[in-house]
């Protein structure tokens, strides 16, 4: 009854093992492909800010819509250079930082949409 008790809990181990193993690399390639994901939806939405804030205000002066772009791309040479390597905490932050430029780019492009209500 012993031997059957261990030869399941060994069985039962490997199994657990075979399972962390196949989902790890799993869970790094969703982390990669929703990285990715939110950099494109970021990269459109910048275009967008830009075509916006030409609309109103020409194409003169500060372009921060070009010192996101040029974040945006640092963040994806980072990722080609150190993503396979990278802990899931990194791809996290790096993540977490193109959601916050998303939403900072939101909040111009809500300003933006604002001044271009009439005044009454």
């Amino acid at each position: 009854m012993i031997l059957i008790l261990l030869l399941t809990l060994v069985v039962l181990g490997a199994l657990a093992a075979a399972v962390l193993a196949l989902y790890g690399p799993m869970r790094r390639q969703r982390a990669v492909r929703e990285l990715l994901d939110a950099a494109d939806a970021l990269e459109a939405q910048l275009r967008t800010a830009r075509a916006e804030i030409e609309a109103v205000a020409g194409d003169e002066g500060r372009d921060p819509v070009g010192d996101a772009m040029r974040e945006m791309l640092r963040q994806r040479l980072w990722l080609r250079e150190y993503g396979r390597r990278a802990s899931l905490s990194q791809l996290a932050e790096v993540r977490s930082s193109i959601d916050a430029a998303r939403g900072r780019i939101e909040q111009q492009l809500n300003k933006i949409e604002r001044a271009r209500l009439p005044t009454g």
